[in-house]
């Protein structure tokens, strides 16, 4: 797609963030040309929208009577150029999702809402020479003034307001202080270092590395897609440094994505110890305003790497070098509202129209991942062993059957947690249920807390004295008795975190807990707090769900426990047993990663499991094989492809009656490759007050499946039984709920 200025065509299609699949028609401007990819204002209904001029045209299928011009163009050079646009378009023909959609998608808030595309100059702080002498010990009543103080000292160099926001929102307040006391002003920019690889602070590589490092490095300037497998513990982060550093050093830009908030700071700041870059991060935790401020950065070749989650992989590139997904098993690279995209397979695909090499690291690669290095689509690099001294932790399982619980630990499991606490080592404890307790039921009559909205319990949330359902978000109060009958006891059953907390704070009363979940870090900062506190060891036993498992490194965890492997091993979706493997190897990961022996302790009624003893005896990939087999056996994905429509509404009648008619579609170009399976309720067959109802469409053929949902949206969307239902398309689902 071209973006230089048109002045012949007389239609200008645009596309606009609204659920429909066509472009809509304009009258060009008679001013001036205009470049595609830039914004525009246009007449919509009865106001006005900001879109995105995708398309030149002579003629409309529109009567040019009813053409309207465009009301302005916001921007004079485009906010997409052609190669970003192309992108979209992949995505809005692979995905099956309007492209106005998909690009507003890709767009920060405040472009979207036609604010102008103008990076705001930064402001940057130094020391003075006041500043860089001063006995900062006389800030001991002002600890964030002694902390700012210290931490320019200690780079010899200035800070942006940027980087100050993230600090908090005192932030103006501390500079301010600090100019009044003559210690701090207005700076500089600082001149980008084009050698911005800080070889003091890189870690010596093993020869497994060196090879990784060597293998991607010999492809830069073109595309290739290398999995970078090695073991928790086996140095892939010193493996993405050193390949950052010779991006950096060639003057190209990288991006690096990780699966989850949680995972940016720690990161963050390892980038900064090591490159003297600017950096930039794109994350919903941002505000709008430092989301955009990222994007155009990126955009303007401002900022040299850009760290974020899935969302910033559309972001614009001036020179774009290197692309890195950490943890690329993780299923929260697949985005499960609006546009339901793979962050990982859309990342290899920009990869490829850009030409640059794309790195998927992973101590559990996802079996597509596996599927693709073994047919020659990607290049498998190994990293066998972990990095230093450290060894692969011991695994243990633990046969709790027969034996007496305390709030879900045996005595076996509390005695090696009482040795490891004992020599100073910290203990981790998963447990993958938020909450005090799953359930609350009566025992007089039977009665169970359920979500009015949902077919799933109430959790109970003991300290703030609610039931919560974890799936809509609804809570009422925490009842002092039964609502049914109004007599009987009320009894918690089951495990939650903040149960087991309360527990261990009682066992161990002169040691620290500290609980890592989603209730505990909602509020800003409190994950970097917890953090913190954790690696400078003060906290003795860490309790967590699902975050903990994902990249954490503790130097000084020895003991790994998991209290409720059984919980995942049975399930109706064939993805379950994978997601559990990677789940407990990377959860194990957390032990002994420093130069100390680690243990890992699972607590199971099924000890002769073979997803269990296959993880025991012959480890991740070992299970990885036996897995791909089975699912060559059933002709399930990677060696088949899936759709899945989900559809629900308010009554369970309309999604049945919608769906029925979807298949008659289907029938009417029945293909043998085609399998159809459904429709059937969705395993959560009612989720806030909507009826769930899914079609899953299967096929060993790509290009049919996607010839069949090509056809096939367009008919759903002139469907009658459409105007009862909300339906959405997954391609490549990662799960069947």
């Amino acid at each position: 797609m071209p973006t230089s200025p048109h002045t012949s065509a007389r239609i200008y299609r645009v596309a606009l963030a609204v659920p429909i699949f066509s472009l809509f028609d304009y009258l060009a401007p008679d001013d001036a040309p205009v470049c595609l990819g830039v914004r525009v204002e246009v007449p919509f209904g009865k106001g006005n929208k900001i879109g995105v001029l995708v398309a030149l045209a002579e003629s409309s299928t529109v009567v040019e009577a009813k053409l309207r011009p465009i009301v302005r163009r916001v921007d004079e050079q485009p906010v997409l150029v052609a190669a970003d646009m192309a992108l979209l378009q992949w995505v809005s023909r692979y995905y099956h999702y309007p492209l106005g959609m998909v690009i507003s998608t890709a767009l920060p808030a405040g472009l979207r809402q036609g604010k102008a595309a103008v990076l705001a100059r930064a402001r940057y702080y130094a020391l003075t020479e006041a500043g860089r002498g001063f006995d900062t010990l006389l800030l001991k009543r002002a600890p964030q003034q002694k902390k700012l103080v210290e931490q320019l000292q200690g780079q010899d160099g200035v800070i942006s307001e940027a980087e100050l926001a993230l600090g908090g929102s005192t932030w103006r307040a501390v500079v301010k202080a600090l100019q009044d006391k003559g210690l701090l002003a207005l700076a500089d920019a600082p001149e980008v270092a084009v050698q911005a690889f800080n070889q003091q602070l890189g870690l010596a590589c093993n020869a497994d590395q060196q090879a990784a490092i060597t293998a991607v490095t010999e492809s830069f300037g073109q595309f290739r897609v290398f999995l970078l497998d090695g073991v928790t513990g086996s140095g892939k982060t010193e493996v993405y440094m050193q390949l950052i550093a010779v991006a950096l050093a060639r003057g190209l830009q990288v991006l690096v994505l990780v699966p989850e908030i949680t995972l940016t700071p720690q990161l963050e700041e390892r980038f900064r110890r090591r490159f003297s870059v600017n950096i930039a991060l794109s994350h919903s935790k941002l505000t709008d305003t430092q989301r955009q401020t990222a994007w155009l950065q990126m955009q303007q070749g401002e900022c040299a790497i850009l760290l974020g989650t899935r969302s910033a992989l559309f972001t614009p590139f001036k020179k774009l070098g290197l692309i890195i997904l950490d943890e690329e098993h993780d299923t929260s690279f697949k985005q499960q509202e609006g546009l339901r995209f793979s962050a990982r397979d859309v990342a290899v695909v920009r990869g490829q129209r850009v030409g640059v090499p794309v790195v998927l690291g992973s101590a559990t690669p996802a079996l597509e991942s596996l599927y693709n290095a073994e047919a020659g689509r990607y290049r498998h690099l190994r990293l066998p062993k972990r990095a230093g001294e450290a060894v692969q932790p011991g695994l243990q399982l633990l046969d709790i059957r027969n034996q007496r619980l305390q709030e879900g630990l045996s005595e076996p499991l509390l005695a090696a947690i009482r040795a490891t606490v004992a020599k100073g080592e910290q203990v981790l404890i998963f447990l993958n249920r938020r909450g005090f307790a799953p359930t609350l039921i009566c025992h007089s009559c039977a009665w169970v807390a359920r979500c009015r909205r949902c077919e799933a319990n109430l959790v109970i949330h003991r300290h703030e004295q609610r039931l919560r359902c974890h799936h809509c978000g609804s809570e009422q109060a925490l009842p002092q008795k039964c609502p049914a009958c109004k007599t009987g006891a009320l009894t918690a059953l089951g495990l939650g975190t903040e149960r087991v907390e309360q527990l261990l704070g009682g066992l161990f009363a002169d040691k620290v807990v500290v609980r890592l979940d989603r209730d505990t870090t909602q509020r800003k900062g409190m994950l970097e707090q917890f953090l913190a506190q954790i690696n400078s060891g003060q906290a003795d036993i860490i309790l967590g769900t699902q975050m903990l498992a994902k990249g954490h490194h503790f130097a000084n965890v020895t003991l790994v426990a998991v209290l409720d492997v059984d919980s995942g091993l049975f399930s109706i979706d064939f993805h379950a047993a994978e997601k559990l493997a990677q789940l407990l190897v990377q959860v194990s990961g957390r032990a002994g990663r420093a130069d100390k022996l680690g243990k890992v302790v699972m607590q199971t009624r099924r000890p002769d499991h073979p997803l269990l003893l296959a993880l025991l005896h012959s480890g991740y990939h070992r299970f990885a094989q036996t897995a791909l087999a089975e699912r060559q056996e059933a002709q399930l994905p990677p060696f088949s492809y899936q759709a899945l429509l989900r559809v629900q509404a308010a009554h369970a009648d309309a999604p049945l009656q919608f769906l029925a008619a979807v298949v008659d579609l289907l029938a009417e170009a029945a293909s043998p490759e085609l399998l159809v399976l459904g429709p059937v309720a969705a395993p959560m067959a009612k989720r806030a007050g909507l009826f769930r109802y899914q079609l899953l469409l299967q096929s060993t053929d790509r290009r049919l499946l996607h010839q069949a949902l090509g056809r096939l949206v367009p008919q759903m969307e002139a469907l009658k039984s459409k105007q009862k239902v909300r339906w959405s398309l997954d391609v490549d689902p990662v799960d069947l709920y």
